[in-house]
């Protein structure tokens, strides 16, 4: 008679293995998961810089002026904005294709990038008007360009945008270096020179604000040259506008202008690379916002920043915005925060709608494994019934019952969770009835 399992085998028997059961069950959805969070962490974006780059004319105070104030709005996200100073417009573009390098942005005035490439480059948006600014001295009133024709012109520093704007202009009006005399010099040095009658006529670009602007228009015997043609000349090239300057607009004290002057007056444009992390360019864009969405003497509010004006093709991150708005998560949680949370969710998503079907499965394979292992021992006590049915005479009875034995011992040692314990009594009973029919045999 065979020896009954002992009471702590048989504990063992019932003990709750189901969470080592269910790992081994889960590996290959565990693995799976794994598997495409590896693949997501490398293939997402990866995280902001925490570092901008950009570019500015180191002649040019407002470009000074609002990169500090760019630098101190990106602080408070922590992200630190270095400004590097070039010789010009066109220099920082050529530092923002070059390969390699690590300048971010720069600004550009409207009308000077027309003839440079602008592969890998995009526009974030027109930031407020530059007009081009046109200082007589003299008693002769100027209402056309033409008329500059054999007058000493301040035509500013040479790769300046001031210059490239001025020279582009004048061309227009007829008036080139062979019929007149150019002076290519700084915007302090035209200064000085209208001052001391050493030019008749000096061009300057800045905002109605600027401190240069409102010294020039104050000097005795200049004149703000009141442009006629400024609607023709904005015709002609599309990245100038017409702009009216009131009445004692600089000065209400001196009533400086006596008069409106017509005024033309390109777009500021902020260009960055292509490459720039889109949550930076987001960042940036609502920095942009809190800087030039106000009223000024030429423009009204929220006229800027805009996808107006630019001789960039925009941004797919500064199209959408300017559209609708920030992303969702940008209008409600701090810069760190809607990155953290935009990072996690581009990985989260595509787990979670694996994890559904292999949710589905992983039941069915869990079962599988478990039952598998009954089924096994069932296929041993079917073999070795079918074995003394079909025995000849005589049945080695001996052999017959080591065989049911050793099957009988692999089921006492298999541990099964509780839930399956019912399949586990079931093989037993047909252990017993093969067994009767070895005692009748």
């Amino acid at each position: 008679m065979n020896a009954k399992p002992d009471t702590e085998l048989e504990r063992a028997e019932l003990h709750v293995s189901l969470p080592h059961e269910a790992f081994k069950a889960s590996v290959p959805y565990l693995l799976a998961l794994v598997l495409i969070a590896i693949l997501g962490y490398w293939l997402i974006d990866p995280a902001p810089p925490k570092k901008i780059v950009i570019s500015i004319s180191k002649e040019d105070g407002n470009y000074q002026a609002y990169a500090r104030l760019y630098e101190a709005l990106l602080q408070q996200d922590r992200v630190a904005l270095e400004i590097r100073e070039s010789e010009g417009p066109l220099p920082s573009l050529e530092e923002l294709r070059k390969e390699g390098a690590d300048v971010d942005m720069a600004f550009v005035p409207g009308g000077v990038a027309r003839s440079e490439s602008a592969v890998g480059l995009v526009s974030l948006g027109s930031l407020y008007y530059e007009p081009l600014w046109i200082f007589s001295k003299g008693q002769r009133r100027i209402e056309h360009l033409s008329a500059l024709k054999g007058r000493r012109i301040a035509v500013g520093r040479t790769g300046s945008g001031t210059n490239i704007l001025t020279k582009m202009v004048l061309e227009a009006a007829g008036v080139t270096e062979q019929n007149s005399a150019f002076y290519e010099i700084g915007e302090d040095d035209a200064k000085e020179a209208l001052r001391h009658d050493v030019a008749d006529v000096v061009f300057l670009s800045g905002v109605p604000t600027s401190p240069l602007i409102q010294e020039v228009a104050g000097l005795p015997g200049v004149s703000l040259v009141d442009l006629d043609e400024a609607e023709a000349y904005s015709r002609q090239f599309n990245f100038l506008r017409h702009l009216v300057l009131p009445e004692g607009a600089l000065s209400l004290a001196a009533n400086v202008p006596p008069h409106e002057v017509h005024l033309l007056a390109p777009t500021v444009t902020l260009v960055a690379r292509d490459s720039m992390h889109p949550a930076l360019v987001y960042l940036v864009l609502k920095v942009l916002t809190r800087v030039h969405s106000g009223a000024g003497m030429l423009q009204q509010e929220r006229e800027f920043p805009s996808d107006k004006d630019t001789d960039f093709e925009m941004s797919t991150q500064a199209a959408h915005f300017y559209e609708s708005g920030p992303p969702f998560l940008d209008r409600y949680l701090p810069f760190w925060a809607a990155t953290f949370v935009n990072r996690v969710l581009i990985i989260l998503l595509p787990l979670l709608a694996l994890a559904i079907p292999l949710s589905r499965i992983a039941p069915a394979a869990y079962n599988w494994l478990v039952k598998s292992r009954i089924h096994k021992l069932y296929g041993e006590l079917r073999f070795l019934e079918l074995q003394l049915r079909n025995a000849a005479e005589p049945v080695d009875m001996a052999r017959f019952r080591k065989e049911l034995d050793a099957i009988e011992n692999k089921v006492n040692h298999l541990r099964l969770p509780v839930a399956f314990s019912s399949h586990l009594y079931e093989l037993r009973s047909h252990i017993e009835l093969v067994r009767a029919k070895l005692s009748r045999a």
